[in-house]
């Protein structure tokens, strides 16, 4: 029984997860098609160089999002290598993204200003698919649970709690100590 409230309350937790990634990510798309057309229409900009730069800005839209409304909760510590790593990953999104539009821009010739809006919404569905994973993963990474670190730490200045921690555990196992 203790195994399925376990279950239901991380898939709760995840769900949760998603729909903020969701909520931001909708958001940044928004972004990023706006800033793409702007540009298509108000510049002499390629097309995929328009959708770069407009990637560019939603990158940086969704650091915000993510930081301090989906992973909130997440490590705070490591500011810089979290940075590092988001732009890293975003790199790569950035790839996977323009890729999509570029096939179908020169690979297809594929360039009316619907057949574009319609492959760089491709390439952000591909593109965020990683995204999700890789920012959850390597990225945002997730606070060890808060008793555990209390037990930890418990156990390690050899107070009361951490013995009948360690005791209960034992028993538990099967395991018997003098």
């Amino acid at each position: 029984m203790s195994g399925l409230r376990t279950l239901r309350s991380q898939l709760s937790l995840m769900y949760r997860e998603l729909a903020k990634f969701g909520a931001v990510g909708g958001a940044g798309v928004v972004v990023n098609i706006g800033v793409f057309n702007l540009l298509r229409q108000h510049t002499g900009l390629q097309t995929v160089r328009a959708s770069i730069l407009a990637t560019l800005v939603s990158i940086a839209f969704n650091y915000v999002g993510f930081r301090y409304f989906t992973y909130r909760d997440r490590d705070k510590a490591r500011r810089a290598k979290e940075l590092s790593l988001f732009l890293l990953f975003s790199a790569v999104g950035l790839v996977i993204e323009n890729g999509v539009l570029y096939a179908a821009t020169y690979g297809f010739h594929w360039d009316s200003r619907l057949q574009s809006n319609v492959f760089k919404f491709v390439g952000i569905g591909v593109a965020t698919l990683f995204r999700f994973w890789s920012y959850r993963t390597w990225v945002f990474r997730a606070l060890p649970a808060r008793s555990a670190v209390e037990q930890a730490e418990a156990f390690l200045a050899g107070g009361k709690e951490g013995r009948e921690v360690e005791t209960r555990k034992g028993k538990r196992a099967g395991v018997h100590r003098s």
